[in-house]
């Protein structure tokens, strides 16, 4: 049997970002239920904002094919999706713009990073939403570029007071939610490979 591979990852490059924090509790989950994780954190993979002339004059630069090769060779996403003005960030949209790119051995609009990939998303902020509203646009983003987003997401409200100085969750019930988003990620996966 194949073990599932999920790519987790948090649309921040802050270095105490909330939603990285909540990301890598989902990520224990997927572990758990015997998936193989790998996380990405995006400051350590900087890309330069979108630009068709770049990719025309340079083709696709280093990080962005790195970017490329973990998503094919995962099965399923973990994303932490931060809020900005009620949206998603400039960083994940970027990130998913440029993985929509076809390298020369790719199909035209093969989107090979994404489709028949599984993804599960989640999101924390200070206000009282939890990051809610970007929910909505990232499941769009994604499912209309073949992503199948599953039903179940979380957005932890409070992130100043939901979490400890070590990174948990402080409620045992919100921890065990993001928790299972992992383990249901994994469990999706396995069945449908």
């Amino acid at each position: 049997m194949t073990t599932p591979k999920i790519l987790a990852f948090a649309g921040s490059a802050r270095t105490d970002s909330f939603n990285k924090k909540l990301v890598k509790i989902a990520a224990e989950g997927a572990k758990a239920a015997g998936a193989e994780v790998t996380y990405l954190d995006f400051r350590d993979l900087p890309l330069p904002l979108y630009d068709e002339d770049l990719e025309t004059e340079s083709g696709l630069p280093a990080n962005v094919l790195t970017l490329k090769r973990m998503m094919k060779a995962s099965h399923g996403f973990l994303i932490a999706c931060p809020e900005y003005n009620s949206s998603l960030t400039p960083l994940l949209k970027n990130a998913i713009d440029w993985a929509s790119r076809p390298e020369p051995s790719d199909p035209p609009m093969g989107l090979t990073c994404f489709r028949d990939k599984v993804a599960v998303i989640m999101s924390t902020s200070p206000g009282g939403l939890g990051g809610l509203r970007c929910l909505f646009h990232v499941r769009s983003i994604l499912s209309s570029i073949g992503v199948l987003v599953l039903p179940d997401q979380k957005a932890v409200p409070n992130a100043y007071q939901a979490f400890d100085q070590n990174g948990n969750l402080v409620d045992e019930k919100q921890r065990a939610e993001i928790y299972n988003l992992g383990n249901k990620l994994t469990t999706v996966v396995n069945k449908l490979m």
